[in-house]
């Protein structure tokens, strides 16, 4: 693993990207301009409670012939699989961390739905995906999450924590990746391969579609 950045490397990256008193920029054009943020930009306030909505907002994929698994993959998307077989897909996210990946069924399944046989090796999938992640000298945790608020097709995602940065751990750690400096091409790959191929050793299938 002589090829993959350190811990030591990614800090010195997030720290070549602060101001004079150490401090990162805010990404206003991300997650703090959303909606759903918490708080007000002007001193951080909680913002106001909304009235109680009529309904959920609908999801994308709630009709299955409308959800992304009917379509083909583009070959920018196809570009971005770690590993994959007959009946799952992990997807590298072009995110702020020293990997961010998502895990998708073929088949159009919400966690509530997912037949037993395919819980069962989602089950044994998350503890790979965690170790492979785990094993990265830049990654101190691998963070889980299920939200599911924005499709109706499963997609858990995993998230390396960096490591050695104490700041950025716990349920904050998503605030800090928008914020944080891009994370170049080659390292996501590098690091995204890593665990596509501690997949395949494990459960077969195919590994980076970059490495193709």
């Amino acid at each position: 693993m002589s090829n993959l950045e350190t811990a030591e490397e990614f800090h010195a990256r997030v720290a070549a990207a602060t101001d004079a008193e150490g401090r990162l920029p805010v990404a206003i054009e991300l997650m703090p301009g959303w909606d759903i943020f918490p708080f007000e930009l002007d001193g951080l306030r909680i913002k106001p409670l909304e009235p109680l909505a009529d309904s959920e907002p609908p999801r994308e994929g709630e009709d299955p012939a409308d959800c992304f698994c009917r379509q083909p993959l583009t070959d920018k998307q196809a570009l971005r699989v770690a590993w994959s077989n007959e009946r799952w897909t992990l997807k590298l996210l072009a995110m702020r961390l020293p990997v961010a990946l998502m895990l998708v069924p073929r088949e159009h399944y919400d966690l509530a739905d997912l037949p037993d046989d395919l819980a069962s090796e989602m089950g044994r999938l998350t503890v790979a995906i965690t170790a492979a992640v785990e094993e990265l000298p830049s990654v101190g945790r691998c963070h889980g999450a299920r939200i599911g608020d924005g499709g109706a097709h499963l997609h858990p995602f995993f998230f390396g924590r960096p490591a050695r940065m104490p700041q950025l751990r716990g349920s904050t750690l998503l605030d800090w990746e928008e914020n944080l400096p891009e994370v170049p091409e080659e390292v996501r790959r590098a690091n995204g391969g890593h665990v596509g191929r501690r997949l395949v050793e494990r459960f077969g299938g195919d590994g980076p579609a970059w490495d193709a």
